[in-house]
């Protein structure tokens, strides 16, 4: 097998047309594989363009070289990594879809202090960001909390933030955004939650909201195995899964989820179906009923 060392770059990658109906149709398979997302044959070009990315970075001459090589590749190979977070990346960005930060500022964690006022809960909070990509979405949680709950500082919160890409991880980690990251964000809570260098337009999240939040690399087609969460953030991701993958994802999701419970998803989505035993608050916000018996994997 070749390793990426043993490859000579040649200099027509950059003039490499589209890959071919049958090196779509093969790189669409692995990526379903691996991941559960459909890749459509609109997408040719961009499929093209992001694994020429990936044919500039490791010298691999052409689209059907690099397939073989991922192919004989082990599954916890750096280059998968690579290839994976190449494909999967969208762009996101803090405070995306307004209307729902409204709700969660606004209802869920006045709701969620009222509780604890009244002893009805602990002082505590769990939320997982599913799909969460370079972190934007688990800052804003965060920056929701520090911004709206009283004394934050004295509950137990935990933000976790999972991706399928370790480098998009790696990115989440450090807290840095660039102002089209930031364009959404109160001048307010930039004054409060972010730390601007002093030379660019660059934000990093305070040490505040860092320490609310931890990152891991994850796939959603597995479970996580992890103590239920109060509310799973999955947005703007199962848009890109078949039936059967949502179906497989939503099955992950729900069991790590506590009665009484929320799921915040994307508007336009289409999981309403695989979510029956969960009731409908809005298109995007389902409860786990209290009293609901949901499949759960075993921890």
């Amino acid at each position: 097998m070749d390793t990426l060392g043993s490859i000579v770059p040649v200099p027509s990658i950059g003039n490499l047309e589209q890959v071919s109906d049958a090196q779509l149709a093969r790189y669409g398979e692995l990526i379903y594989q691996k991941t559960g997302i459909r890749i459509s044959p609109q997408k040719k070009m961009l499929l093209s363009n992001r694994l020429r990315r990936r044919l500039r970075e490791t010298g691999i001459p052409d689209f059907e070289a690099y397939y073989r090589h991922l192919k004989g590749l082990p599954a916890g190979h750096s280059e998968w990594n690579a290839f994976l977070q190449e494909i999967t990346t969208h762009e996101t960005y803090l405070f995306r879809d307004e209307t729902q930060w409204r709700w969660f500022r606004r209802e869920y964690l006045p709701k969620v202090a009222a509780e604890v006022q009244a002893g009805r809960r602990p002082r505590s909070l769990r939320i997982w960001s599913a799909a969460c990509s370079t972190g934007d979405e688990v800052y804003t949680i965060a920056c929701c909390i520090a911004g709206g709950l009283l004394n934050y500082q004295q509950w137990n919160i935990t933000i976790l933030g999972t991706d399928i890409g370790a480098g998009a991880i790696e990115q989440a980690r450090a807290g840095v955004f660039g102002e089209r990251a930031m364009r959404l964000v109160r001048e307010e809570d930039r004054r409060r939650f972010f730390i601007k260098a002093k030379d660019a337009a660059i934000w990093q999240a305070s040490p505040a909201l860092r320490a609310m939040t931890s990152f891991r690399q994850h796939n959603l087609l597995e479970p996580l195995r992890l103590p239920p969460f109060d509310m799973v953030f999955l947005k703007n991701v199962l848009i890109y899964f078949d039936a059967s993958s949502k179906k497989r994802v939503l099955e992950n999701i729900r069991a790590e989820i506590k009665p009484g419970g929320m799921l915040l998803t994307g508007a336009a989505e289409g999981v309403s179906e695989f979510l029956r035993d969960f009731e409908r608050l809005n298109p995007w916000l389902y409860r786990r009923p209290v009293s609901s018996r949901v499949m759960e994997v075993r921890r």
